[in-house]
């Protein structure tokens, strides 16, 4: 399955079978190396909170397993974001920009690799999103993120949705090591990236946005 640029999709990030991040976003490239998209400041998006609004950061995990859960709607507030996710691998880099649209670093995400999906006139990409994650500058200097969170969650195995810890670690490990040589895509590749200005961001989640997710 193939997108094509410009297209609109949606990225969906799952949890034990259950969608808890929705995000739209454009088709720049799909290629054999991989899939580029980008996420302009106001595109439509969703995330799931407990019954009481919070979010899942908002609050300690075991807390977060006793609640119940709903979307909520939104738009993406921060700065624009490029994201890259590489053909079968399990981690996706994204490039994050300061207020002034200039790249300040990557982010790897590390994460299940993603099913694509069609469905009538929506697409997407579903994933699983690891929480673990690594920070790279522009120096090529690195630093793990939300260590605290991966291993208080690691304690609840049967509400998790990771299952080998070590795996997770290692993929990150493996990108370190290209992070820290330079190469792609830690290069400058797309450092510089413009978007179409005829792109606009999605103005509502597209009919379809919620529809379960892709069998793995």
């Amino acid at each position: 399955m193939r997108f094509e640029p410009g297209q609109l999709i949606v990225h969906r990030n799952v949890r034990r079978g259950r969608i808890g991040w929705v995000r739209t976003a454009r088709v720049v490239s799909d290629e054999p190396r991989g899939l580029l998209l980008w996420i302009d400041r106001g595109s439509a998006v969703a995330n799931e909170v407990a019954d009481d609004g919070r979010g899942m950061r908002a609050m300690p995990f075991a807390e977060w397993t006793r609640r119940s859960y709903r979307l909520l709607p939104g738009r993406w507030s921060g700065p624009p974001v490029l994201k890259f996710l590489p053909v079968g691998a399990a981690h996706s880099v994204w490039w994050f920009r300061d207020e002034a649209g200039v790249f300040a670093n990557w982010y790897v995400n590390l994460e299940e690799p993603g099913i694509r999906w069609h469905d009538g006139p929506l697409a997407g990409v579903d994933m699983v999103d690891q929480d673990l994650d690594v920070v790279v500058r522009p120096d090529l200097s690195w630093q793990w993120k939300d260590e605290e969170e991966f291993t208080e969650r690691l304690a609840f195995p049967e509400h998790y949705w990771v299952h080998d810890a070590e795996a997770v670690r290692a993929e990150g490990k493996r990108v370190i090591a290209l992070a820290e040589a330079g190469a792609f895509p830690f290069d400058g590749t797309w450092c510089d990236f413009v978007p179409d200005p005829g792109w606009h961001p999605s103005a509502a989640l597209p009919d379809g946005w919620d529809r379960p997710p892709a069998a793995r």
